[in-house]
Parts: C-alpha cells; sequence; structure tokens
C-alpha cells in the first residue's frame, strides 16, 4: 500500500478544495484530523482529509492544507470553522493532534513520513503491508 500526502497549499483559498474533495469522497472519507504546532513563533494547524484506500491499486492519499491556518484554540477563525462544519456535515469526529513544525525537517518528504509514522502508530491509518 501506498499512502502519501497530497499538499493542496497552506489553507488559504485552497480549504476550499480540501472541503470539496470530502464532500466529493464521502464514500471513501476515513478521517479528518487537525494538526497543531507551532512555526516561526505563530501557533498554527494543518488540516488533513484522509481517504480509504483505492481498489485496486491500493493508494491511500492523505490531503493536507499545512501550517496556514491559525490555530482555534489561540485564534479563532472561520476557515478552521468550515472544516468543523464539514465534520458535523458528514458526522466525522476531527482527530486533534500536536505534532512538530514541518521546519524541524531537512525536508518535507521527511516531515510527512514522521507524519505518517505517527499516523499509523495510533491505528488512524492501516500499518505498513
Amino acid at each position: 500500500m501506498i499512502q502519501r500526502f497530497i499538499e493542496l497549499g497552506e489553507g488559504y483559498s485552497d480549504i476550499y478544495e480540501l472541503l470539496e474533495l470530502a464532500r466529493a469522497n464521502r464514500h471513501r472519507l476515513s478521517g479528518l484530523f487537525a494538526l497543531h504546532t507551532v512555526k516561526n513563533g505563530q501557533a498554527v494547524t494543518s488540516c488533513v482529509v484522509v481517504l480509504h484506500p483505492t481498489d485496486p491499486g491500493d493508494f491511500q492519499p492523505l490531503y493536507i492544507c499545512r501550517e496556514g491556518i491559525p490555530n482555534p484554540y489561540v485564534k479563532p477563525n472561520k476557515r478552521f470553522e468550515l472544516f468543523t462544519q464539514l465534520a458535523n456535515e458528514l458526522g466525522m469526529e476531527i482527530i486533534h493532534m500536536e505534532v512538530k513544525p514541518s521546519t524541524f525537517f531537512a525536508e518535507i518528504d521527511l516531515y510527512y513520513q514522521h507524519l505518517i509514522g505517527i499516523m499509523r502508530m495510533n491505528r488512524f491509518i492501516l500499518p505498513l503491508q
């Protein structure tokens, strides 16, 4: 199985694409995540939509708007409210996690591998097969 993050942007106008991806693929929706961190002194959040793997192909996409939305617990904002409304509309819970910022890693691919490892370890996504 291949599990890969697909970055849409930082959560400005691309948050709307993330919301539409979840709605259009509600039959494949596996989970909604809010990854909270502090990046360059700012409390920010990444919103993630995880879909079930394709059949055939065993490809599991994790769509992300990376570290561009203010942390809603520090600074409430409309973009995260829209993500919360999506969760309510689809009958899903948002899983909140505290993670290291992407700037902690030498390459963005290492950051995404780190996140996949955390999600696998907590059984939020399927283990390596």
